[in-house]
Formats: structure tokens, sequence, C-alpha cells
């Protein structure tokens, strides 16, 4: 029986598009490792986090110009200086201030811990869409949710002691604080994302979130971004480009092929990949406890997207 052509090129788009979500949940697995490596040369937080933006920045600029170029109608005059405004501040609120809560994070805990604290960003979505929209929360979600947060307790008591970590309760308030942060980013980008696209609006946010940080780097240090190992610019580099530009693209045409809700299934696996590579690159101890609690953060987000996805 001969399979008809456009339902095999559906398949084919679906499962490239869960490929791009599973190749950009391990890139942005690498976060934390990179910036574990990257700590070993006593880089202070807001240094590290405005490299790896001005490294981003000149590919953001481009795609951006280059997007404008293709489009026959002119996005950018069609946004009023409100939703510019919004954009700018969306942006801020989920490359800097997100991104930088992280980096800090990582100055006291590890980055398997990290990886499975941020991943709770997902119940923060479903508690500010069920607060803010009216959307009931169904029994399902709720096993969802005493799943996540008892695996993420277990996790966390199991790891209090980790000569590893400096300061666990510190390092978890960080991480936690930027996966809320992150959930207004998502929650508050429907609507400028259905104005520009995902492509456009990525790269613009981007390009706002860049300014704050460059401008809280001079604050703090001067913008004193030189006088660092080569290691440091090589790190900062990757981060730029493996862990920043190519999986947000991937991630954004991974849900435009598969859907959101199933994207979110096939990142879930990112804590794992995290796991992996911390106790490879880092040399990090995994306790039976955290690999407990990881399995249970997995499956209470699963639920989740996968309620989502229904």
């Amino acid at each position: 029986m001969n399979v008809p052509a456009e339902s095999s090129t559906t398949r084919f788009s679906y499962w490239l598009g869960a490929l791009f979500v599973f190749l950009a949940a391990f890139c942005f697995a690498m976060k934390g490792i990179l910036i574990k490596l990257a700590y070993q040369y006593h880089i202070d937080s807001i240094s590290l986090l405005t490299l790896r933006m001005l490294f981003a920045l000149p590919f953001y600029i481009g795609i951006a110009l280059n997007l404008s170029r293709q489009s026959a109608d002119q996005v950018m005059g069609k946004l009023t200086l409100r939703q510019w405004a919004t954009l700018a501040m969306l942006g801020i609120t989920g490359y800097y201030l997100a991104s930088f809560f992280n980096f800090l994070g990582l100055v006291y805990i590890t980055a398997s811990l990290e990886r499975i604290l941020l991943f709770v960003y997902p119940t923060f979505v479903l508690f500010m869409n069920a607060i803010g929209y009216g959307r009931r929360i169904t029994r399902l979600q709720v096993l969802a949710l005493a799943l996540t947060y008892t695996g993420l307790l277990i996790a966390f008591i199991g790891n209090i002691e980790t000569s590893a970590q400096k300061n666990v309760v510190l390092g978890a308030f960080w991480v936690i604080l930027s996966g809320l942060v992150y959930a207004i980013y998502l929650v508050g980008s429907d609507n400028m994302i259905s104005l520009v696209g995902s492509q456009r609006y990525t790269c613009y946010a981007m390009m706002a979130a860049t300014v704050p940080t460059v401008l809280h780097c001079a604050i703090a240090n001067g913008l004193h971004l030189t006088g660092y190992p080569l290691a440091v610019y090589g790190l900062a580099a990757a981060m730029a480009l493996f862990v920043t530009v190519i999986p947000t693209f991937m991630i954004a045409e991974g849900i435009k092929r598969v859907g959101s809700g199933n994207a979110s299934i096939v990142a879930s696996v990112g804590p794992i990949f995290t796991i992996i590579l911390a106790t490879t690159l880092l040399n990090e101890t995994i306790s039976i406890a955290q690999v407990f609690g990881t399995l249970l953060v997995l499956t209470g987000v699963f639920l989740i997207s996968w309620r989502g996805k229904r």
C-alpha cells in the first residue's frame, strides 16, 4: 500500500522538528557545564554573561536584517511604540534577568542540581496561566505539580551537605528565581510572537537584553572584559553559538513543526543530558536522591506538557 506523498512529507517534517528540539535540549544542557568551566578562571557572573551576549549579538543582528530583507511586509513599521517597549521589556526579562540569576546561582551549586531546579519553570507557567487567564488546573496537573515539587525537595535535601556546593540554599534561590522570571517571559511572549514571528522576536528580544547586560557590567566593573585567559573567551564564544544562537532557532523551528506541548516533552531530556555531562566533564558526584528526584521532576513536567498537548 502506497503512503500518500503529503502524509510522508508531514511525517518527515514532524520527526525533523522533534530532532531539532532534541538537539536544542542537548545544547541548552551544556550551558551550566560551560559556565562552571569558565568559573574555574575566576571570572564573575556579569562579565561572563556580557561576553556571551556580545559574542551572540552579531548573529542576531545579521539574522534580523536578513529576515527584514526577505519579508514583504514591514513588521517594524506595524508595531506601536508601546508594543516595542513591551517586546524590549520581555527580552530584558527573559534574556538578561533570568540569565543573570541563573549565572549567579551556578556560582554556588553544581550544574546538575541547577538544571533540575531550573526545570521547574513549566509549573510556574501553569500557575500564571491559571491566575492570569483563568485556566483551570486539572487533577492530572495537580498530580504533576505534586510529583515535580516532591522531586525537587528530594534532590535539594540530598545535596545540602555536598562539598562541591558553596551555598546550596542561596544557589537554589537564584536558580528558582531565574525559572520564575523566565516563566514570566514565556507567558508574556505569546502575543508578541504572533505579531512579529518567533525568529524575529528572538532576535529583537536578545538585542534588547544586551543593552542592560552591558550597562550592568559597566557599573559593576567598568566593562573590563580583557585580560582573562584565552580559554574564557573560547568558552564564552561556545556559549554564544552552541548554547544561545543555534538552540534558540532550533527550538523555534521545532515548536513550529511539532507544537509546544510535544516540544516540551522532548525537551524533558535536558536535565538527563546535564547530569551525564556534569559527571563526565566536571567530575560532579550524583547522589541516588538526586537521580530519584530528577525522575520525579521529569515525570511531573512530562504530565504537565502532555496535558498541554491534549
